[in-house]
């Protein structure tokens, strides 16, 4: 994958509020939506959803039919520097906790050095703990597409999908959104942005493959985090 093509114009017309084309590059920008299951592209967080942007898809799970088959251990079929940005939604907690500097390697190889960004979101296990020190170890969070969520689902895995046979769905490791910054610092990425979503027991953080200072991160939050 490179930057050529005919598809890949800076004629295209964007809106104002995608900052990620403040910085200079084709259109529209490649995302690699890294463990994408079933989802489309109109589930992504932000500007991800519009016409800016084009969705590599890339799972594990052949029944996703994802156009790039891999683990995110193991990214080599991706192109060095070939994506603009990556999101990826409850992945990183599928490997074990060693494997984390290498995911976020590969994360790092796969974007552009110099407009490359990363969306990661995964489960805060600050506040489940709040829910489990509560004796709610059992008692649905919230509700998602696959049916109600447990503290003992985000702790472990959804129970249901590893009982059908996906045993990739397994939890391996966990992050506070401080950890998960902390692993984007220590692998690569230049500097990074995060929140908590107490309501959907989530951490979210963006990795910036350049320096990005305190405007763009502002930007950035606002543009691809929930609120």
């Amino acid at each position: 994958m490179s930057d050529t093509g005919a598809a890949r114009t800076e004629t295209q017309a964007q809106g104002p509020s995608d900052p990620a084309y403040a910085r200079p590059g084709p259109a529209p920008r490649r995302v690699l939506h890294v463990g994408c299951g079933g989802k489309g592209k109109d589930k992504m967080p932000g500007p991800f959803a519009g016409p800016g942007w084009e969705e590599i898809r890339f799972d594990i799970d052949p029944g996703a039919k994802p156009d790039i088959l891999g683990t995110a251990t193991d990214m080599s079929a991706v192109e060095t520097g070939s994506m603009d940005a990556i999101y990826t939604s409850h992945t990183i907690e599928h490997v074990f906790h060693h494997e984390v500097a290498k995911v976020v390697a590969e994360f790092v190889r796969v974007l552009h050095p110099e407009r490359g960004f990363a969306v990661v979101t995964c489960p805060d296990l600050q506040a489940l703990g709040e829910a489990i020190a509560a004796g709610k170890l059992e008692e649905p969070l919230y509700q998602s597409p696959a049916g109600p969520i447990t503290p003992l689902d985000i702790l472990y895995g959804h129970r249901a999908s590893v009982a059908r046979g996906q045993v990739y769905m397994a939890h391996k490791t966990g992050f506070t959104t401080q950890s998960l910054l902390n692993a984007l610092a220590r692998n690569g990425f230049a500097t990074s942005a995060g929140i908590r979503r107490l309501q959907r027991h989530e951490a979210w953080a963006i990795g910036f493959r350049w320096r990005a200072d305190q405007e763009e991160k502002k930007a950035f939050r606002i543009a691809y985090l929930p609120r």
